[in-house]
């Protein structure tokens, strides 16, 4: 069992200023306005949502809040049913940027699409500014094996000495077939190696996706389109394995749905939103599998904070 402590605590982030953007949802197609606000010691991300019948809806960005649904991440209010989708690449910018606590202000039920990517949220941080709070940044620290499986795909967490990521996709497409990447994840391998992975799909596919309501306002303006073995997007593609860097995106988002930083090693084959939040919800189901603890000096020597250890990519295997 690995356990570290010692060295000053590491405090909280919040942004410095407000900042707003407008786009439309990958799903919904509806165009939506959004506001990053500045949020208080302690809170977390939380969403709120107006333009409803009723009072704005606030609703926190943890598992306990989250629902499975197709193709992305939603958070749900279990009062009066109010949700926001799309949230993983939002939740991913933050988290690889730092940030504890945040207001997450919409007016429509999807988060903005932007470039199918977590480079925009990434801008918009850099350009309100971080601001260190009066209270240690907290983190999950697993302390013993997890993990879920369904035929053909899985995800596990073990413990380790910072948040690290171990996943690998394979899809029946040439352009894609298998590919595998490995990081630590911090601030400066987040920004560099991750943040532009866009979201892709398949041209055989999408009519199916929006007869189920999905996909409608996708485009090549914010997805990797493929149709056989071509990739339609006139500039090709940002990295040469820029479909899994993009899950393990996903990834880091839907981890945060945890409460904060994951301390550990998360390994995936073929997961997606729906197995990792059944993954956080058998973490959290099993007291003994984790604790709640300060980030420290420590925790930086190890890959945590501006220490930026190599990113291992993993060549894809026939």
């Amino acid at each position: 069992m690995l356990v570290r402590s010692g060295g000053h605590a590491i405090p909280q982030n919040t942004l410095k200023n407000s900042i707003q953007c407008s786009g439309i949802g990958l799903h919904s197609g509806a165009k939506v306005n959004m506001t990053l606000h500045p949020g208080a010691p302690d809170t977390g991300i939380l969403f709120r949502r107006t333009g409803l019948p009723s009072s704005p809806v606030e609703i926190p960005a943890t598992w306990e809040y989250a629902i499975e649904t197709p193709l992305c991440t939603t958070l749900v209010d279990p009062a009066g049913g109010a949700k926001i989708a799309t949230i993983e690449h939002l939740m991913s910018a933050l988290l690889g940027c730092g940030i504890d606590n945040a207001e997450i202000e919409l007016d429509g039920p999807e988060v903005p699409v932007m470039d199918g990517s977590a480079a925009p949220f990434v801008f918009l941080i850099e350009c309100a500014g971080t601001l260190r709070q009066d209270a240690p940044r907290r983190v999950i620290e697993i302390m013993k094996d997890v993990s879920v499986s369904e035929p053909d795909r899985a995800i596990a967490l073990s413990p380790g000495i910072n948040m690290s990521v171990d996943f690998e996709i394979e899809f029946d497409s040439p352009v894609v077939a298998r590919q595998s990447w490995s990081m630590h994840v911090n601030e400066g391998a987040y920004k560099r190696d991750i943040s532009r992975a866009r979201t892709f799909g398949f041209l055989h596919e999408v009519d199916r996706m929006r007869a189920m309501g999905l996909a409608r306002g996708g485009s090549l303006d914010n997805a990797i389109v493929i149709d056989g073995d071509q990739i339609l997007n006139p500039g090709g593609l940002r990295y040469e394995n820029e479909f899994v860097r993009h899950k393990v995106l996903d990834l880091i988002g839907d981890l945060f749905l945890a409460g904060g930083p994951v301390i550990g090693l998360t390994r995936g084959v073929r997961a997606g939103h729906a197995l990792t939040l059944r993954l956080l919800q058998t973490l959290f189901a099993d007291r003994d599998a984790w604790r709640l603890r300060d980030m420290t000096e420590a925790d930086l020597a190890y890959g945590m904070g501006a220490v930026t250890p190599p990113a291992r990519a993993v060549a894809a295997r026939a």
